[in-house]
């Protein structure tokens, strides 16, 4: 018997580098689904719709909102973001591990509604680091650029609320991206097989 399908979360300030783990990732695991987070922020340049994200208009979003389409939704700097709820039922009903990007308020919806989420918080070595990959991206106003930061501090306190914590270090994702694959085998190694 296989252990039951893992949810994991990988959650972590903006500009941690929670984009670049799972385009490794993915890369790797083609068994493993891999849910793509709707929006309703416009495309950034080099970004795919379906791929990095499912952009939507906001009414598009709202409606599925409407129809409790999102396992978790939040409205972060004036947009909205949601994890479609049924990306993930499916994928764990085939048996799959399912790999979520949220962040850390989303992270914590979906702990209340589903327990046995695995929580992985993505780190930055340090805040200096993290500020300096925010303004290196250069795709925000000075303005968006200050309210990230600030959300970033705060988010970086609720590492204690997640299972695991990993550093991305500068230069090192193949390290950071090994580091999580072990956690999730581990997890599935440990979890027992369902009952039947």
């Amino acid at each position: 018997m296989n252990p039951p399908p893992l949810l994991v979360v990988i959650s972590g300030p903006s500009g941690v580098g929670k984009d670049a783990v799972l385009e490794r990732m993915r890369r790797t695991h083609a068994g493993w689904r891999f849910v793509v987070t709707a929006t309703s922020r416009p495309k950034r340049p080099g970004e795919r719709d379906g791929v990095d994200y499912l952009f939507m208009e906001p009414s598009e979003f709202q409606s599925l909102l409407a129809k409790d389409g999102f396992l978790e939704h939040a409205q972060v700097y004036g947009r909205y973001y949601g994890v479609p709820r049924g990306q993930v039922q499916e994928a764990l009903q085939a048996g799959k591990n399912v790999i979520v990007k949220t962040d850390v308020q989303g992270a914590r919806t979906i702990r209340a509604k589903l327990p046995d989420a695995l929580l992985v918080f993505l780190a930055p070595p340090d805040m200096q680091e993290l500020e300096r990959r925010l303004r290196q991206r250069k795709s925000e106003t000075a303005e968006d650029l200050a309210r990230r930061i600030k959300t970033a501090r705060l988010e970086m306190e609720a590492q204690r609320e997640f299972d695991h914590v990993v550093v991305n270090h500068t230069g090192r994702l193949e390290e950071t991206v090994a580091e999580i694959e072990k956690i999730i085998q581990e997890e599935n190694a440990r979890r027992p097989p369902p009952q039947e």
